[in-house]
């Protein structure tokens, strides 16, 4: 079979390599093998209103290659200038997944000099994430407990991707077995596959993937793990039963240590007998700034601000990381029999929430631990544009025309942060079912008496003339998408201000939220209140019964894709670099094997 020009990968005259593709398929597999020294760019890319979920299901890297020297990197967007989504190198402990915020999507495979030859198994495919499949992942809490794979016994979905969250009591591991399993066999599960993670994400660390015919058994290190079913296309069979139980650890898990964050702060603390069982007390411990020093109580406590101390701060694209290091120095000046020790702390502000790492280096061994917090963020009315006075009166009682100022504000230690006001709808639904009113949309007034300001480091304002629905709902509910930014980031969302539908996913953000504020009210429904004695209904013409939601957006830290496919006689694309360029085609069934 010829190959496909979007395919098409040689050598130049001069011996250099080409490779890449344009892909405006609404799904495609791909077997992609290449060489030494490789640098090449795919772009998918289709106007179909949809997302794209991605996932590298197997891949091979040259040995002992790095990340700085061999990796793919999946950008946000239509070209390589467009946010960052995650990195896969060969550290890269997971079956990655991921999933672009709008119809375009581009990958960037680069290798080094050693002469090995590199293979990837790489698919994609358009999808809505407002449609839902039943029974496909969710929160599973308590000590015992089952899930299936959707439709099970009968044959699961095409481009169907679960997430199971398992979580039981404190102290406990968890013991998953498989008592049926019956996906798509192929050698490394490149097609339909079952990955299990032992902690909270899919970034937690993989303990294993498998697929076919098999009754396998995972166990976590502690009491969360993670179950995640994906499925392409083709040949689909009757899934999984399994069920899941929880035993007591023996004893704790060392480190015994905590790590709290929030907007402003991180808190840090250590147990002295864990110190004590190293062979070292509070005396030996230092920050980044060793003039930072710990409350010493019953434990050894750092709580310091994000911006002090030594912390560094890092842009990942859609997230900032804060980290800070706990060094343990040893006693004496030649020689020390004690172990090397450091502690390391990482607050990951990222999507809807906080991500909290902390892992500790001994001897070159690290283990971590995991939580979760949120941003504080708050939303006040104010009762001029000069913004120096909230109201505090509730319900807030208005004129019909008046101007409404509103304010958000992002309570954090960390100046060089900004907060902007993405998008607001009002609808006479709290739910906001139909109908909805748009105020602003992607940084642009859409209603006439929208204006919106300039963002003022951790403030994002706005002000609008009270309105009311006609025929309908007395209440009026505000619901809006916030943006987070790093203020050194060039040409973030934050500044860019109104922007089209098309450029929406192209520049970088760091973190989406939600709050409340509320409610108000016309002054004349104040009045009616006051003579509701002598009437048996109070006149309902409400100005607005307004909930400012600032809504959540998230997409799982840790690389994770939805997907929704249209089904093709195609199965993969075979691309081969300094080689012969092919492609091979599978039929539903059977699957020959490739070459």
């Amino acid at each position: 079979l010829t190959l496909q020009a979007d395919f098409c990968c040689c050598c130049s005259s001069i011996g250099v390599p080409r490779c890449g593709a344009s892909l405006h398929e609404l799904n495609k597999a791909l077997k992609i093998q290449l060489k030494a020294n490789a640098n090449c760019v795919w772009q998918i890319q289709k106007n179909v209103n949809q997302t794209i979920r991605l996932i590298f299901s197997h891949f091979k890297f040259a040995p002992s290659s790095s990340c700085e020297t061999e990796s793919i990197k999946v950008y946000d967007g239509p070209s390589t200038n467009s946010p960052l989504l995650g990195q896969i190198c060969n550290d890269t402990d997971a079956v990655p997944v991921l999933q672009s915020s709008s119809d375009s999507l581009t990958f960037h495979i680069t290798t080094n000099s050693m002469a090995f030859t590199r293979n990837f198994f790489v698919f994609y495919y358009f999808f809505s994430p407002e449609k839902k499949i039943e029974n496909c992942g969710g929160q599973l809490t308590g000590p015992n407990g089952t899930l299936t794979s959707p439709n099970y016994p009968e044959r699961y979905p095409e481009f169907t991707y679960c997430v199971w969250h398992i979580q039981t009591a404190k102290n406990s591991k968890i013991n998953l077995q498989f008592q049926d399993f019956f996906l798509e066999l192929d050698p490394n599960c490149q097609f339909d596959f079952t990955a299990v993670y032992d902690g909270l994400t899919t970034n937690t660390g993989l303990i294993g993937k498998v697929c076919g015919v098999a009754q396998p058994t995972f166990e976590s290190s502690s009491n969360v793990m993670t179950v995640v079913l994906s499925t392409d296309y083709a040949n689909s069979y009757r899934g999984f039963s399994a069920q899941y139980t929880s035993t007591p650890l023996l004893a704790p898990v060392e480190p015994n240590t905590l790590l709290t964050c929030s907007s402003d702060s991180m808190r840090i603390v250590l147990s002295k007998s864990y110190l004590n069982s190293l062979g070292y007390n509070e005396t030996h411990l230092r920050l980044n700034d060793p003039s930072c020093s710990p409350d010493v109580t019953d434990s050894v406590i750092f709580s310091f601000p994000l911006t002090s101390c030594g912390t560094t701060k890092k842009d990942e694209g859609h997230s900032i990381t804060y980290t800070n290091i706990i060094s343990l120095s040893a006693t004496g000046n030649i020689i020390t029999r004690q172990k090397s020790i450091q502690i390391i702390a990482k607050c990951k502000m990222e999507n809807n929430s906080t991500l909290e790492v902390i892992y500790i280096t001994k001897n070159n061994i690290i283990q971590n631990t995991t939580a979760v917090g949120k941003y504080s963020v708050s939303m006040s009315f104010y009762d001029s544009d000069t913004f120096s006075k909230p109201v505090s009166e509730s319900p807030y009682y208005v004129d019909l025309n008046q101007t409404l100022f509103a304010q958000v504000s992002l309570h954090s230690t960390d100046a060089n942060l900004l907060v902007f006001v993405d998008t607001c709808i009002a609808s006479p639904q709290p739910d906001f079912g139909s109908p909805t009113y748009d105020l602003i949309r992607s940084g642009c007034s859409k209603d006439d008496t929208v204006v919106t300001y300039p963002p003022l480091e951790h403030y994002g304002r706005f002000k609008f003339n009270a309105f009311k629905f006609l025929q309908s709902s007395p209440s009026v509910y505000l619901q809006c998408d916030i943006l987070i930014c790093d203020s050194k980031t060039p040409n973030s969302r934050c500044t860019e201000g109104c922007i089209s539908r098309q450029k929406r996913a192209i520049s970088a953000y760091t973190w989406k939220t939600n709050t409340i504020v509320g409610p108000i009210r016309l002054k004349r429904d104040l009045r009616s209140a006051d003579h509701s004695d002598h009437r048996n209904t109070v006149q309902t013409n409400t100005l607005m019964h307004s909930l400012l939601v600032i809504k959540a957006v998230h997409a799982e830290s840790d690389y994770v894709f939805r997907k929704s496919y249209e089904r093709k006689d195609f199965r993969f694309s075979n691309v081969t670099v300094f080689d012969e360029a092919y492609k091979t085609t599978r039929a539903h069934f059977p699957k020959p094997q490739t070459t």
